[in-house]
């Protein structure tokens, strides 16, 4: 792989580790299913703890792969995904570009 793909990947990698967790993949469904949720309404909608939700929460923030704002008491939480979407199209782009290299020289030789 080229120098720009490892990067690249390197950046990704926080986002595939944060999304292995199945809890946290449930989160991010129950986001999409419902857009903007509170913190309260997540964790009743889940087999853990409130103080579990919240880690997770956290971690998928950090990523970036939701928002929370913060109204009153209240954090609300939504889906997020433009920039690990930009980032993993810019993953694909530089992998293909490498195909396309590997496939110049293997033609090559």
């Amino acid at each position: 792989m080229s120098e720009r793909t490892l990067s690249i990947l390197r950046q990704c990698a926080p986002i595939f580790v944060i999304l292995q967790d199945e809890r946290r993949q449930e989160l991010l469904e129950r986001l999409f299913q419902n857009g903007e949720l509170t913190v309260n309404a997540l964790a009743e909608k889940m087999t853990i703890s409130r103080t579990a939700v919240s880690h997770h929460l956290k971690l998928l923030k950090q990523t970036g792969v939701i928002a929370v704002r913060k109204a009153g008491r209240e954090k609300y939480c939504r889906l997020s995904l433009a920039g690990s979407v930009e980032l993993l199209r810019s993953l694909l782009a530089s992998l293909e570009d490498d195909q396309k290299n590997i496939a110049e020289r293997n033609k090559q030789t």
